[in-house]
């Protein structure tokens, strides 16, 4: 989400939009970040002007990401604090050498990166095992990842419990986009769940009692399980840092791992 798709573009409208999404009030914001709840209102209005470290304070206790920050430092007249830099610029080198050595080392299970709106970036040799039963047409860069997962055309006919799993990638994009500055995520989780309802799916059921939820696949050799994790960078000062993450797919049985060490071992 940028400047221009919220309420306004003003600094005020955007502070406001970002206390709401975080479900906190004047009086809430203004005891964590120890400023008057008179004082946010009067910058809420445009009745005040922040100074540089007062859009970066309010922006810390709102959990802003770095892109939403740049925004809120532009929107007050300022420069924006963090840098961006494409994964491919000379100053990313040691950074990207080191994400490829992550997703190598996952091997022989799949691991891709994505970018904050599910667009993969890299990705290791045993994502084939997820990619050889997308249609090629879905696999033309960008791929989004989410797209070619629940796309009629995509993994979705070979997920066995899908109307579980599609409900979980809507829900986790559905909190990632009411946290996250990134452009393009609504757009994303209204057609994933357009894809849900055409196949008939509910895509706000809930998950049953599990501790996780797998990726069950019915794949041409046998039926595969897997779950994942994500992660991301620690202390990121730079938006696509900021944004980036390391989705890790594991095999959740042993006739999984079997078969995976089989093939991409």
């Amino acid at each position: 989400m940028t400047a221009a798709t919220i309420t306004g573009t003003t600094f005020g409208a955007m502070l406001r939009d970002w206390r709401q999404r975080r479900r906190l009030t004047q009086l809430d914001l203004g005891i964590q970040a120890d400023v008057s709840a008179r004082h946010l209102s009067f910058l809420e209005t445009g009745r005040s002007r922040p100074s540089r470290e007062m859009v970066l304070l309010l922006a810390e206790e709102l959990d802003v990401p770095l892109r939403g920050r740049n925004e809120l430092m532009m929107a007050a007249g300022y420069a924006p604090a963090y840098g961006e830099h494409a994964l491919d610029d000379t100053e990313m080198t040691e950074v990207r050498r080191s994400l490829n050595r992550i997703l190598e080392g996952h091997s022989p299970y799949p691991a891709v990166l994505v970018d904050g709106s599910w667009n993969m970036l890299g990705a290791n040799r045993a994502v084939a095992l997820l990619t050889d039963l997308v249609d090629p047409a879905l696999l033309t860069p960008p791929v989004n990842v989410l797209r070619a997962s629940l796309h009629p055309r995509g993994l979705a006919p070979h997920v066995v419990d899908l109307p579980e799993y599609a409900a979980h990638l809507v829900s986790r994009l559905r909190r990632q986009a009411e946290r996250a500055a990134t452009t393009g995520l609504r757009a994303l989780l209204d057609e994933l769940t357009r894809y849900c309802r055409d196949a008939g799916l509910d895509p706000n059921a809930q998950p049953r009692d599990r501790i996780v939820l797998p990726l069950r696949l019915r794949h041409p050799d046998q039926e595969l399980t897997l779950f994942s994790t994500v992660a991301v960078l620690g202390a990121p000062l730079d938006v696509t840092l900021d944004e980036i993450a390391i989705e890790s797919f594991f095999p959740a049985d042993d006739a999984t791992a079997a078969y995976l060490r089989e093939r991409f071992g």
